[in-house]
């Protein structure tokens, strides 16, 4: 796959990349080469290997799924300007 200039100028709009006309040429054969480089992973062969998330062999640590209150009510309110009956207190708004 060939990248042209346009689609470079394109690339640099949307990434918010400012770039001159004389760094379009250089980019669109980088650009070009690295889709090239990502077509030739996609002929490789990777029947029967299993999807890797990291090169070495990591488990994540298991944690019991329950729903807890923190225990830290009275330091959230402290923070908080007024409240009231264990909530934050915030003026009526009517409209």
């Amino acid at each position: 796959m060939s990248v042209d200039a346009a689609t470079v100028r394109k690339i640099a709009r949307l990434a918010r990349i400012g770039i001159d006309d004389a760094e379009v040429a250089p980019l669109a054969v980088e650009l070009s080469a690295i889709l090239g480089w990502i077509e030739q992973l996609g002929e490789v062969d990777t029947t029967g290997i299993a999807p890797m998330t990291a090169v070495i062999p990591n488990h994540l640590a298991w944690r019991t799924d329950a729903i807890t209150d923190g225990d830290i009510q009275a330091k959230v309110l402290a923070n908080a300007p007024d409240a009231t009956s264990g909530f934050f207190a915030v003026p009526k708004v009517i409209e």
